[in-house]
């Protein structure tokens, strides 16, 4: 019921059937419910935002699975494990060798340290190089305080997911790397060194 008159806008009573001032009829006011809010709305949300996921879910594993093709087309091995890629950048080439020099390397070979897979001779468009690939029993702080002594105060260090880079720029068209990684479920404990030797045609 209304709280005041409609006719006059005096005071009302919930039992008043008649306005006591101007006497006029007093009707009932329908009470409007508010409507009930919907329960699948956050549902609605929760399934629109998996779809979303599993959508871009399918939309990357298209764009690799492209990648992976047009990598595979433009990449030929040898029966002598030699690899040419194509890129737009130009051919790439590499070749597996045995045996590496230190002057080929633009460092010492570390001591006692043997050669191991992975040494290449590398053609690029702009340049070529060389790494070289090698197995020591000493502990990775040992190779390292070896190569920072022979690269010198020059050289720069970045460590990352359980390999350092030593990185000696000879000039502005030669640089020499030094990778030592620890990855003791692969060389049964030994220490990796990856010793790389680029020279360039023309500056990056």
């Amino acid at each position: 019921m209304a709280n005041v008159c409609a006719g006059c806008g005096a005071a009302l009573t919930p039992d008043m059937q008649s306005c006591s001032s101007c006497g006029a009829a007093i009707v009932a006011q329908p009470i409007i419910e508010a409507p009930a809010k919907s329960r699948g709305g956050a549902l609605k949300i929760i399934l629109i935002v998996v779809g979303i996921i599993v959508a871009l879910g399918i939309l990357g594993l298209g764009v690799i699975g492209f990648i992976g093709y047009r990598i595979a087309k433009n990449v030929h091995v040898d029966p002598n494990g030699r690899v040419t890629m194509n890129t737009p950048m130009g051919t790439i080439t590499t070749t597996p060798v045995d045996n590496l020099s230190a002057a080929e390397l633009g460092v010492e070979i570390y001591p006692g340290a043997l050669s191991t897979h992975g040494s290449m001779r590398m053609e690029m468009p702009n340049g070529s190089g060389v790494t070289g690939a090698f197995l020591t029993s000493d502990s990775p702080a040992q190779v390292l305080a070896f190569y920072k002594d022979k690269l010198g105060s020059a050289a720069t260090a970045r460590s990352l997911f359980g390999s350092t880079t030593l990185r000696l720029k000879i000039n502005r068209l030669e640089f020499v790397e030094v990778r030592i990684n620890t990855y003791s479920n692969l060389d049964k404990g030994k220490t990796r060194i990856l010793i790389s030797h680029t020279k360039l045609t023309k500056a990056p």
